[in-house]
C-alpha cells in the first residue's frame, strides 16, 4: 500500500505570476535595445544619404566643368539649371533626408579640387552630415 495518494498531488500546468513578469521584462528589454539600434541605424543612413547627395552634386559640377572646359574659379551663373534636370547630370535637385537645407545649389563659381560645391545646414550638428576634409581630398 502507498503512503501518499498520487491523484491528489497532481500539479497544475501554467505559469506563475512571477514567471510571467520575468518574461515580460526580458521582452521589454530586448525591444528597447532594438529601438536604440534602429535609431542609430537610421541616423547613420540619413548621414550617408546626405553625403551621397553632396558627392553627386560635386560630380555633376565636375562633369559639367570638364565637358565645357571650365577651370576651378570660372563663373557659371546658371550652374544649377545646367546640371539639374531631366537628361542633365542630375535628374532632380538634392534633398537632405533629415530636412536640412543645401546651400550652394545655385553656385556660380566652379569649386577648386578638394572644395565642396554644396553644404548641408546639418553640417554643424554633432552628427555632422558633411564629409571630413580627408574624405574631400580622397574621394573628389
Amino acid at each position: 500500500m502507498k503512503l501518499t495518494h498520487t491523484r491528489y498531488l497532481k500539479r497544475k500546468s501554467g505559469m506563475t505570476l512571477l514567471e510571467l513578469t520575468v518574461v515580460i521584462l526580458v521582452l521589454l528589454s530586448l525591444i528597447s535595445i532594438l529601438f536604440i539600434g534602429a535609431r542609430a541605424w537610421k541616423k547613420g543612413a540619413d548621414r550617408a544619404g546626405c553625403i551621397l547627395n553632396i558627392r553627386n552634386f560635386q560630380q555633376a559640377t565636375r562633369s559639367y566643368a570638364n565637358f565645357n572646359q571650365l577651370n576651378p574659379g570660372d563663373t557659371c551663373p546658371t550652374l544649377a539649371s545646367v546640371i539639374i534636370g531631366t537628361g542633365l547630370f542630375m535628374e532632380t535637385a538634392p534633398v537632405c533626408p533629415t530636412a536640412g537645407t543645401y546651400s550652394g545649389t545655385a553656385a556660380v563659381v566652379i569649386p577648386a579640387v578638394g572644395t565642396v560645391a554644396l553644404t548641408c545646414s546639418k553640417s554643424a550638428a554633432p552628427d555632422s552630415h558633411a564629409p571630413t576634409a580627408a574624405q574631400h581630398v580622397a574621394e573628389w
